[in-house]
């Protein structure tokens, strides 16, 4: 086991029960890491990382619409239109289903040819996503990370199924950080790949120094927290009281 890189070693703190996970989305075959040595789902392949293997994945190593949102592949018909998901129940009917195609967050075609996964303490790459699986106090944190030095919001997208291009890819085209709740997305239910009420969050690689900073800085378990509901009451009442004084 190597030691976490420097520059996110404050995530060791956190203790989470499974491994932070980095992605990275790649035109050449990456050195110094090997192919897994059965074909996974997207999904499976966050696992396979948090259990402490690095690899990299090309298209014939999917089990799924992967490929379909990396661009590795022209199309795949029966799922995009829409003829799957009533079938399992997701859906009511194919329209429905097809619908989700339309807006679905997909990279480029031909862009990427290779997706490489490592656990936190195996990185040999610099990741393009950080994904960690967190419990509820520990994803507050990460909220309040995100907006401390910038007061931006926070905000979490996903569809029913094909949770791995919310995950994966809307993180990475858009530069926002994603979340969902383990539980919500219909494939990642099914194979039963995380406990269930968790949180996945999933950080893209410019805004990961913002968020790792403000990590470093602000306090992770503020003095209101322990104070019970009185205890804030009185402090915020005794804040304003005293910068009223100051007007």
């Amino acid at each position: 086991m190597s030691p976490t890189p420097k520059d996110l070693a404050i995530l060791d703190k956190f203790k989470f029960e499974r491994k932070p996970v980095g992605v990275k989305f790649l035109a050449t075959r990456p050195k110094g890491l090997k192919r897994p040595e059965k074909q996974l789902d997207f999904c499976e392949m966050l696992v396979e990382a948090q259990k402490g293997n690095a690899f990299y994945a090309t298209k014939e190593d999917f089990t799924c619409i992967g490929p379909l949102l990396l661009g590795m592949i022209d199309g795949e018909p029966i799922f995009e239109s829409g003829q799957v998901g009533p079938k399992l129940g997701v859906f009511r009917d194919p329209r429905a289903n097809r619908r989700i195609y339309q807006y679905l967050p997909k990279l480029d075609k031909n862009t990427v040819k290779y997706v490489a996964f490592a656990p936190l303490d195996k990185l040999n790459f610099e990741p393009d996503l950080l994904i960690i699986l967190a419990n509820v106090s520990q994803a507050e944190i990460f909220i309040r990370a995100k907006s401390y030095s910038t007061g931006e919001m926070w905000s979490a997208r996903g569809t029913a199924a094909a949770g791995c291009a919310w995950l994966y890819i809307y993180p990475f085209v858009s530069g926002e950080m994603n979340m969902t709740v383990t539980g919500f997305g219909f494939g990642m239910r099914s194979r039963r790949l995380f406990p269930e009420g968790n949180i996945l969050i999933s950080i893209p690689w410019d805004k990961l120094p913002q968020i790792i900073k403000n990590l470093e800085e602000m306090e992770w378990v503020p003095e209101s927290y322990t104070l019970g509901a009185e205890g804030h009451k009185k402090k915020v009442e005794r804040i304003v009281a005293e910068l009223k004084k100051e007007e």
